[in-house]
């Protein structure tokens, strides 16, 4: 289950996109997850994508 608390979700993506995913279009791709609405959901609460880390932050 994906949390909706933004907090949590990002925690819980940064751990996904740090042990099992190489980038944030594989996450989502696998998943069936919006890009878009999760950098958008993320983004509420100032974090953005960084592809160099494979994290937000």
């Amino acid at each position: 289950m994906i949390p909706k608390d933004p907090f949590m979700l990002l925690s819980w993506i940064n751990l996904q996109l740090r042990d099992y995913y190489p980038s944030l279009d594989e996450l989502c791709r696998s998943l069936n997850l919006d890009r878009k609405s999760l950098e958008i959901t993320l983004g509420g609460i100032d974090f953005q994508y960084d592809p160099a880390s494979n994290r937000f932050v």
